[in-house]
């Protein structure tokens, strides 16, 4: 797949900075390594790295090729847990730009001052030297080639979607902040800069003031096939190969769309498939490649991929929000996995002090990361509104999603379909006790919260709940958050087989100024059941009330009680 037309592209767009956002595994990567050995007089008289592909066709770009003074980093391994270990490693990265072009130090362009800066970039550079540290570089080599610099910037938003999923993104944003207005605001030196992420974060974030960059997202016009490969490409390569079931492929891999170009594939998924002749979840994070021949064994399977987990920063943080999200997400992440559609505004933009609180900032980085494609966009031109349809990309992320609940909690507790187990017996006594048992090993404070007013400990046990209950889609129609009777049900399991029986589930926290104990709380979440009716959809479907099972799970901190 010849990309090299990006090449051009970047350069006829005249933009002096541009940060281009694309999911993970897109050729990110690689694309900045392209730029890197075109431009660079590093890499001067390579032109065999492009004859025969698209940018050697014309002369004009050809006498470009190993020109430029080139500055190349990457943010995308920098994934530490606190803001000590970042900043070091963010300085050491800038060290190691600095070791790249020591011949600096013999030049006679640098005066004894500025050599005795050059030195001092070290990994324990003081706070004042870090910030000018690419602009300063910036300046060095423009009067030693006598040219403006080109700097390529990968992966930029690692480091900020750590800080915000650890919590030290106030003091990682005033790094940041420093670095980038340095070095891609007020350098006189810069002839154009590239950078690459996942997400589009906030202007007011690390941007501020920076009137000169170009973002371009998953749903701008530009670049529109340089990252992914295009339905074409992908079914020329399996020709090549010899592979036939172009439908099968499609099914699991299309429905990416960047601006107006639809059918982009997953180029990370595609290599698999075309390396190993089979479909699977290979767009899951490196540590499960689970590989199957079909749908029904990928369903059945309890040991796919850990998706949305560690290993990656975008995976943590949608798996952060979704855990710790409203009832009202994780009803809508049940109707898209049941293919049903989503109706929503979007902001590219993404704020991260705001992302657990503003309604659509999941499902703008849910569409940034990939996981999410959009079906329809209006545009309302009195209002300036935009409305985009959106469901989930393809079966792929389809089966990722439907693991990603029951994954949390399985490196906790391998057994955790005991619960289950349970709860189909009507064994109370065990319910609670595996429910005590991991409260008491997994869960902190900060997720239950200690008393009503705290962390909103109803949702997150509501979630970890529903989490319990992936396993039962097979026998059970599974709802929350809805409306039967004369109010609104937490958890309700509607049974597909008419000898099964049917449940309700209510949660309720502990509150001492209305109840003495937890069982006094059970019996209000039992109560609530019963006065509000919420048996009333399940009786109008013909099932018996003697099928009809109720529990009321309190809640206090770590401890529970169910009843």
């Amino acid at each position: 797949m010849d990309k090299k037309d990006f090449i051009r592209e970047c350069l006829e767009s005249m933009d002096s900075v541009t940060l281009i956002t694309r999911p993970r595994r897109f050729g990110k990567t690689l694309t900045m390594s392209m730029l890197e050995q075109f431009f660079s007089v590093n890499y001067a008289n390579r032109g065999d790295l492009f004859e025969g592909l698209s940018i050697w066709r014309e002369e004009k770009y050809r006498g470009l090729q190993g020109t430029y003074p080139v500055i190349s980093l990457s943010f995308a391994n920098i994934k530490e847990r606190d803001f000590k270990t970042t900043s070091y490693r963010i300085r050491q990265l800038l060290m190691k730009v600095y070791e790249q072009n020591t011949f600096l130090l013999q030049c006679e362009q640098l005066s004894e001052a500025e050599k005795a800066y050059f030195v001092r970039i070290k990994s324990d550079m003081s706070e004042m030297d870090a910030p000018l540290a690419l602009y300063n570089l910036s300046d060095f080599l423009f009067r030693y080639y006598g040219k403006k610099v080109l700097i390529f910037l990968d992966e930029y938003d690692t480091p900020v979607q750590e800080a915000y999923v650890n919590g030290f993104w106030d003091e990682l944003v005033s790094l940041t902040r420093s670095l980038f207005n340095a070095t891609f605001k007020t350098n006189p030196w810069l002839e154009r800069a590239v950078m690459t992420g996942i997400t589009r974060v906030s202007k007011e974030s690390i941007f501020s003031d920076l009137n000169n960059l170009e973002v371009v997202t998953t749903t701008s016009n530009k670049y529109t096939d340089s990252f992914g490969f295009t339905e074409k490409e992908v079914f020329d390569a399996m020709d090549e190969y010899g592979y036939t079931d172009k439908q099968m492929v499609k099914r699991w891999y299309d429905g990416f769309t960047f601006g107006k170009q639809r059918d982009i594939y997953n180029p990370w998924s595609i290599l698999n498939y075309l390396d190993k002749g089979t479909v699977g979840t290979y767009w899951a994070p490196e540590d499960y490649h689970l590989q199957v021949a079909d749908s029904r064994q990928m369903s059945a399977s309890s040991h796919l991929a850990r998706c949305l987990r560690g290993n990656t920063s975008s995976n943590s943080l949608v798996g952060k929000l979704i855990r710790e999200g409203t009832p009202e997400i994780k009803i809508t992440m049940e109707d898209l996995l049941n293919g049903k559609v989503l109706r929503t505004q979007i902001d590219e933009q993404i704020v991260f002090s705001q992302l657990g609180k503003r309604r659509g900032a999941i499902w703008s980085l849910l569409l940034a990361s990939g996981y999410l494609k959009v079906e329809q966009h209006a545009f309302e031109a009195d209002t300036g509104r935009e409305d985009y349809v959106l469901s989930l990309t393809n079966m792929e992320v389809r089966f990722m999603f439907e693991q990603m609940i029951e994954d949390w909690f399985a490196e906790y507790e391998p057994a955790y379909n005991n619960f289950i187990k349970a709860l189909l017996l009507g064994d109370v006594k065990a319910m609670n006790a595996y429910m005590n048992r991991v409260a008491l090993s997994t869960f902190s404070y900060f997720d239950t919260g200690k008393k009503p007013s705290e962390a909103d400990p109803e949702r997150f046990y509501h979630g970890f709940v529903l989490g319990l209950l992936v396993d039962l889609r097979e026998r059970y129609t599974v709802t929350s958050n809805r409306e039967s009777g004369f109010g609104r049900y937490d958890v309700l399991l509607e049974p597909k087989n008419a000898n099964d029986y049917a449940y309700i589930l209510e949660f309720k926290v502990y509150d001492p100024e209305e109840e003495e104990t937890l069982k006094d709380t059970v019996k209000a979440a039992l109560a609530q059941i019963e006065e509000k009716q919420y048996a009333a959809e399940l009786l109008a479907k013909g099932i018996k009330e003697t099928h009809i099972r109720k529990y009321g799970f309190a809640f206090e901190g770590k401890k529970v009680l169910i009843g």
